[in-house]
């Protein structure tokens, strides 16, 4: 059990985590409990969260439980996850819009699971795809390498970076993730040792050292610090959607990566925690266009 000194939202904070309504590693009950599985340092591991309350004020309880070799270090690793090392007290919304989401979102915090390459595989199967072929392929290669969780055997870990590396070129096929994302993910995890050892709230010295990795770039690299390190100022620039809402929530039209970069430089620091919160309460820009495919060549 553990008492946060500030409010928090269980679901908004850890729902970032999530890869889809059916990720195999993630599952939030009706009544707001959150399950999880997890490759820690120690091992497969599985924990239960549930909050008592809304989380609007300080004070909320999450009742946290665990099982298997991985436990003690889930356990161990709540306060972060939920937030602890955030400072969302420093960021000053200047814009209505953006004071009307602090107003409705009181309990949102960018929290850090401390795993790196967790955030790192799904990362790159979301690249340059639709989100439905990017989370199809992590439920397959999550339900076929993965293991069942300790304690909770309907869910599953992610599997640990050796295995991702052996897995043969006909299983990313049949994934949908094709030949350069699959390479990606398999040279990140021949070095995944040293990602792990990445600070904090990410950082200036979090980026480099990602994006020295073939394939990962600046959007990848601010989607895993966001989710591992906790980075509440990680901009996901070559993002499809975001240009478009920061834009349309914050000037009232579609901007471009570089003008939604002049709209969040006051907000240096915390502009992950603006787009954070324009995600979950912002107005996006009209769509006019017809709806992209959802791409299927596992068969060919």
């Amino acid at each position: 059990m553990w008492r946060a000194p500030f409010a928090v939202d269980l679901g908004l904070t850890v729902a970032p985590h999530r890869r889809g309504l059916r990720d195999p590693a993630f599952h939030t009950d009706p009544d707001g409990t959150v399950w999880r599985a997890s490759f820690t340092p120690e091992g497969p591991g599985t924990i239960r969260l549930r909050q008592r309350g809304d989380g609007c004020e300080p004070g909320s309880v999450v009742e946290a439980t665990a099982w298997g070799p991985g436990a003690e270090w889930l356990l161990e690793g709540v306060p972060d996850l939920l937030g602890a090392g955030d400072v969302p007290e420093e960021f000053e919304p200047r814009d209505p819009v953006l004071r009307e989401a602090v107003r409705r979102c009181p309990g949102l915090r960018i929290g850090r699971s401390g795993r790196v390459f967790e955030a790192l595989a799904p990362a790159v199967l979301e690249q340059k795809v639709l989100t439905a072929e990017a989370w199809r392929a992590w439920r397959y290669l999550v339900r076929r390498f993965g293991r069942p969780a300790p304690g909770v055997p309907w869910l599953r870990v992610p599997p640990p970076p050796e295995t991702w590396i052996r897995i043969p070129s006909w299983e990313w096929h049949r994934s949908g993730a094709e030949a350069v994302r699959a390479r990606t993910i398999i040279g990140a995890a021949r070095v995944a040792a040293r990602l792990e050892a990445l600070p904090a709230g990410g950082g200036t010295a979090a980026d480099p050292r990602l994006r020295s990795l073939p394939g990962i770039g600046e959007w990848t690299s601010a989607e895993i610090r966001q989710r591992a390190a906790g980075d509440a100022d990680a901009v996901s620039v070559g993002d499809y959607h975001l240009p478009g809402l920061v834009g349309w929530s914050l000037a009232g039209g579609k901007v471009d990566d570089a003008g939604m970069l002049e709209l969040l430089a006051p907000y240096a620091g915390h502009r992950h925690r603006v787009t954070r919160l324009l995600e979950l309460t912002g107005a996006a820009p009209p769509r006019r266009g017809p709806r992209l495919p959802v791409r299927d060549y596992r068969g060919f």
